[in-house]
This record gives C-alpha cells, sequence and structure tokens, in this order.
C-alpha cells in the first residue's frame, strides 16, 4: 500500500463533486466547510465540478472524471475532500486516467458512500490508500469524545487510536445525547459494538470497505477485485467493513450474499458492519440480513461500529494496519500506516 504524506498547514485541498453536486442554495454551507479548512491554514482549491444548477451530476462522467484526475495528480493538492457522495460515481470509473494517477504521488481522497466507488479501485488497482470519514460538508461538525476528526488523521503520524463512545442519539450534530431507547446497564456498558456469539474480540488486518450499495456493484468488475488485494496482502490479511446506506433489508441481504459468493470476504480477518438506519423488511431485519449472508464466514462479525451513515463516525484509513479490540473494557481501533 502506498500512503499519502500527512497534511500540513500551508497544503492545498481540491474541492470537486465526481459524483453528486450541490445546489446553489447550499453554497453558503459550503464556504462555511471551506473556512474550517482555511482556518486550519489550508489553500482551498474549488473546481469546476462542484455545483449543480438542477442538483444531481454537475458534469458528464468524463469531465468529473478530468477534473478528479487533475486534482489527484496535481503535486500542490495534497487532498480531495468532495463536498458529499452521491449515487452515479460509477460514471467516473471508465474514465479517470489511472496510469497518470498510479504515476503520481499519492493524495488523500476523503469521504464516504457513494466516494467509495472511488476510494476501493484506488486501493485495489493501484495500492493507494484513501480515508474513509466524513465529507465535506460535514467537516465543521465536531467529534464526541475518543473519535477523531477527519483532519486530524490525516494530518497525524500514525499510529491513530480511537475509542467508541457508546449508543447516541443527536438532534443536532453537535449536540450529544444518550439514546433513551437504550437500558441504563447498556448505557453504563462501555461501547457499543458487538461481536456476534459473545465474547471479545483481538485482530489485526488491512482495512478495506464502504457502502454495500455502491460497492456491490463493482463486484467481478476490474474495479472491485477485493480477493486479490487480499491476497496481495497476504501476510497481514483484511478487516473488511461494510456500511447499509438507505437499501432496505432484502436488498442489502443480496447484496451481501453476492459479495460472499465473488469472494469478497476470503482473506478477512474480521468484518465490521456500521450502525444503519436503513429500513427492515416485515420478517427480514437488517441484522438478520447481515447474519444471513455473512453467517457462514469463519470468521468474527462485529456488528454496530460507528462508521456509516449514522452520526457519529470515525474516520478509518484505507490500507491502514487495524489493531481492533472489543473487551469489557469497550471497544477501539488503532490503525498504523507510513
Amino acid at each position: 500500500m502506498r500512503f499519502p504524506r500527512p497534511l500540513r498547514p500551508g497544503d492545498a485541498i481540491g474541492v470537486t463533486s465526481p459524483s453528486s453536486g450541490i445546489r446553489p442554495s447550499y453554497q453558503p454551507r459550503l464556504e462555511v466547510a471551506c473556512d474550517v479548512l482555511r482556518s486550519r491554514g489550508y489553500d482551498v482549491r474549488l473546481g469546476e465540478q462542484v455545483v449543480a444548477a438542477q442538483g444531481g451530476v454537475t458534469g458528464t462522467g468524463e469531465q468529473r472524471a478530468a477534473e478528479l484526475t487533475a486534482m489527484l495528480v496535481d503535486p500542490e493538492v495534497r487532498a480531495v475532500v468532495p463536498p458529499w457522495g452521491g449515487e452515479l460515481a460509477i460514471q467516473v470509473l471508465e474514465h479517470l486516467d489511472w496510469d497518470a494517477i498510479g504515476a503520481a504521488e499519492p493524495t488523500w481522497l476523503v469521504g464516504f458512500s457513494d466516494l467509495t466507488t472511488l476510494m476501493l479501485p484506488l486501493a485495489t488497482r493501484l495500492g493507494w490508500a484513501s480515508l474513509h470519514g466524513a465529507n465535506l460538508m460535514d467537516t465543521p461538525y465536531a467529534q464526541p469524545e475518543g473519535l477523531l476528526h477527519w483532519l486530524d488523521v490525516a494530518e497525524a503520524a500514525a499510529p491513530v487510536t480511537q475509542r467508541s463512545p457508546g449508543r447516541y442519539r443527536t438532534g443536532a450534530f453537535d449536540d450529544w445525547e444518550k439514546d433513551p431507547a437504550v437500558s441504563e446497564h447498556e448505557l453504563d456498558t462501555p461501547g457499543s459494538w458487538e461481536v456476534v456469539g459473545g465474547g471479545g474480540l483481538d485482530v489485526t488486518g488491512r482495512l478495506v470497505g464502504g457502502c454495500i450499495e455502491v460497492l456491490a456493484p463493482l463486484t467481478g468488475t476490474p474495479y472491485g477485485d477485493v480477493p486479490a488485494l487480499g491476497r496481495s496482502l497476504a501476510d497481514d490479511g483484511l478487516v473488511v467493513y461494510v456500511e447499509a446506506a438507505e437499501s432496505g433489508a432484502f436488498e442489502i441481504g443480496r447484496a451481501l450474499h453476492g459479495m460472499r459468493l465473488a469472494g469478497w470476504f476470503d482473506e478477512a480477518n474480521a468484518v465490521l458492519v456500521g450502525r444503519t438506519s436503513a429500513p427492515d423488511a416485515e420478517g427480514y431485519t437488517q441484522r438478520e440480513a447481515v447474519l444471513d449472508a455473512l453467517g457462514p464466514l469463519d470468521v468474527p462479525l462485529v456488528l454496530g461500529v460507528d462508521f456509516g451513515h449514522v452520526w457519529p463516525y470515525l474516520p478509518m484509513v484505507n490500507g491502514a494496519l487495524a489493531h481492533v479490540a472489543v473487551d469489557h473494557h469497550g471497544a477501539e481501533i488503532t490503525q498504523s500506516w507510513g
């Protein structure tokens, strides 16, 4: 794996939308997010593929790919942070200049959701690390105790350790409250990660994963060969992480079955499953979908991990060597790279 160097003040951070752009009404929020980066000493460079007048994508797949390629190969741009995810990052894949990107010094690509459509092949095709965490529009939000901001991770010299803050609900993103639906006993229990079958967990492996809905369509394509990535990292093995954004339990179950049959988890030392607010189906819950599809794996499954589309979520570096520990003291993950 090849890792970008840590960010430092004075670096340029590029902003482009390889998936969905923002409506003009969201530009004030975009400026607030950019001001956070500027306040940390960064030079923010807005691309042309950012605002979509009618919503949706900002331009053709070719146009979005050209701007993303230009930013990833520009030696002055040390990170690319799209405003948010979307739906059609898959349109960009075949138009990226993979040779030029592969020949360049690695640059941080930061985000989650549909952006994992791009982050996965950076790892499988080029061995590039990327940062799965909050997108640009989320950047002003503070993290609860135990979880790092994506900027702190991108600036850090490894290793970094994050600890689950437990179960929370929130009205505003910076207004943390304990979930009243959780019993007092559970509230007193550190962390909220569940090791299926009970007991603790102590495992290491290289992180790779993302959003189930957008990664499942890459199965069997040149852009999603996770089994080959796992074989290339056989000395370490993988810690695969997956999360459901919004699809129903039946759709998630089918997608996970397909990913398992395609060998996605063959080199995994453990599978982490993020928290979700995606809907259950009648007689088939999101939890049952995970256990149905991934239960046959002979590896630990950890549910309720702090990443995905339910805030708060911990930043994870694709390709980092992760040490995941869950015991009666709580749940934590330490990531090392360099």
